[in-house]
């Protein structure tokens, strides 16, 4: 994956104003969408890129009977989530 795709993500909000992850849509190696669970957050950092507050997830989950690490990317300017990455 070359460039960072938006992803539908539903996420809880913690009552300390963390964010996390829970479950995403994207499309898979078939191109249909489907529907993935996070199974850990492994971990979670903040950053700030030209003026453009994001927190990047790298998450474990399991697409296509494979398990994966991907990366997250959620932006607080527009509330948006982008698939950045995935490795092996």
């Amino acid at each position: 994956m070359s460039m960072p795709q938006p992803v539908d993500v539903i996420c809880v909000c913690q009552a300390d104003g963390s964010i996390r992850p829970l479950r995403l849509r994207l499309e898979n190696e078939e191109n249909m969408m489907v529907r993935v669970d996070v199974e850990e957050v492994l971990s979670t950092r903040k950053v700030d890129f030209v003026g453009v507050e994001a927190l990047i997830f790298l998450c474990k989950i399991h697409l296509c009977g494979k398990a994966k690490v991907i990366e997250l990317k959620y932006t607080f300017r527009n509330h948006s989530w982008w698939l950045c990455r995935q490795m092996y």
